[in-house]
């Protein structure tokens, strides 16, 4: 029988985040709380970087809820809704909510790093990379 009120808090240190996650090209995912690495089981969380004058791939997360908080820089995110591109312009303190299948992508039209904060509603990193946003099937229909 698994003892909860005595459970150790897991300390993750910045310096210690794994980049051996999945990855979406023109971004860097860093892991920090994760199935793999604390052992959690309804819970993704870690970093992501994006360089300046830089976009990420089309991706969505699968099934995961996913929630971001913008720490530095001007990330814009962009999905589809109809036929037209949506672009929602990010600053330090924003969050952003992202719905499980939903097609999307950061961009950073800054001139410095943009570093956010993802957590997700799995254990697992999923990220499915896709061609476009508008890709047929990519929300999982």
């Amino acid at each position: 029988m698994t003892d909860h009120w005595h459970a150790p808090l897991r300390h993750i240190k910045g310096k210690e985040l794994s980049g051996d996650t999945r990855q979406t090209t023109g971004m860097t995912r860093l892991e920090a709380v994760s199935g793999k690495t604390v052992g959690s089981e309804k819970v993704w969380m870690g970093q992501t970087h994006v360089a300046p004058a830089t976009n990420s791939g089309d991706h969505h997360h699968g099934e995961a809820e996913t929630a971001i908080y913008v720490v530095s820089g001007h990330p814009v995110f962009v999905f589809a809704e109809g036929g037209a591109e949506v672009r929602i312009e990010t600053e330090p303190g924003d969050y952003i909510f992202v719905p499980p299948f939903v097609p999307h992508r950061e961009e950073n039209p800054g001139t410095e790093e943009a570093v956010v904060v993802i957590a997700r509603s799995s254990q697992e990193g999923i990220v499915v990379n896709l061609p476009s946003l508008f890709a047929e099937g990519a929300a999982g229909d």
